[in-house]
């Protein structure tokens, strides 16, 4: 098939790399515009931006795909299938109308659940026991069109964001050539998903999301902490410092009526602290101005005793 490709992020590098070393034609791909990012403010190119250079394809950086000027492009272009994976924009009727297959969208997550920009995240969060990969028939809606096929992935009890982004990431490249080849071979049929998602729109992440609640379960917490690393990562204040949370653990014994957030003890398994139900071991910890490390050593040079009340908020 000739191919237009159209992703943004590290999550669809591996999508466009497998389809780059398949038998299809990559014939442009489109990615959002370069942006500044870090304390320079230096511009950089999107991870996907990077792989097609040097691959030495043609990139497209529209800022709204919907202008006319692009589905001219676009339609000049002549895409069997357009293949988007996490571009950032939403695409309009016209473009969806260009390919003879339509446009197919690699979406981490099995749909009807977890539509939206965080599947990843939110289904460590929320404790799913599975995730995995949907490819889809995209229409004018946001993760509504029609089903293709899908690919169950288990979460690991110590599943992060970080290590589920991967997994997914990799799953999601084969299952796009393996949609590519059905839909050529006209053997998949399109499967229509439900007006309602069994789950909550899993909107966009923002650095506030990681504010520990102490109020809420040890376990709730825990997860928290796992889905939200390694970005925007969980953290909590001590001494009026912001207090990052990397790696924890549920302590469900000797529970006692320590309001959440005391710290009720510290030894080498860490920072035991009480939350609304249970108490969570701090494991691994990083104070702000300082690296990220084990909390044994982080209490070697910094005192932390027992009955120190951890903030949920900045005082």
């Amino acid at each position: 098939m000739r191919v237009i490709f159209m992703g943004t992020p590290d999550f669809a590098v591996g999508t466009l790399q497998a389809l780059i070393s398949s038998r299809h034609e990559v014939a442009a791909v489109f990615t959002q515009p370069d942006k500044p990012k870090g304390r320079g403010k230096a511009v950089q190119q999107t991870p996907v931006k990077e792989v097609a250079l040097t691959a030495g394809l043609l990139v497209y950086q529209p800022t709204r795909v919907r202008e006319e000027s692009v589905v001219a492009q676009i339609k000049e272009l002549a895409p069997d299938v357009i293949v988007v994976v996490a571009f950032g924009q939403l695409i309009p009727q016209a473009v969806l109308d260009i390919p003879k297959y339509g446009c197919v969208n690699v979406h981490a997550s099995l749909l009807p659940k977890y539509r939206g920009a965080a599947p990843i995240q939110w289904a460590v969060i929320d404790g799913e026991d599975f995730s995995g990969v949907t490819t889809m028939q995209m229409d004018a809606g946001l993760d509504t069109g029609d089903m293709l096929l899908t690919e169950k992935v288990a979460l690991a009890p110590d599943e992060t964001g970080g290590s589920l982004f991967d997994k997914l990431s990799a799953v999601g490249a084969e299952l796009l050539l393996k949609t590519l080849d059905a839909l050529e071979a006209g053997s998949v049929t399109p499967t229509p998903q439900p007006k309602e998602s069994p789950t909550a729109y899993a909107a966009m992440l923002k650095k506030t999301d990681g504010e520990i609640d102490w109020e809420k379960s040890a376990a709730q917490i825990e997860r928290l902490v796992r889905g939200l690393n390694p970005w925007p990562s969980a953290y909590t204040f001590l001494n009026g410092k912001t207090l990052k949370v990397w790696k924890c653990s549920v302590e469900s014994e000797n529970c006692g009526k320590e309001a959440p957030g005391t710290i009720t003890g510290v030894d080498k398994k860490g920072i035991h602290v009480a939350c609304g139900t249970d108490k969570l071991v701090l494991e691994e910890v990083q104070l702000e101005g300082k690296k990220r490390m084990e909390t044994d050593a982080f209490l070697r040079g910094y005192q932390v005793t027992e009955g120190i009340m951890l903030k949920d908020h900045k005082e």
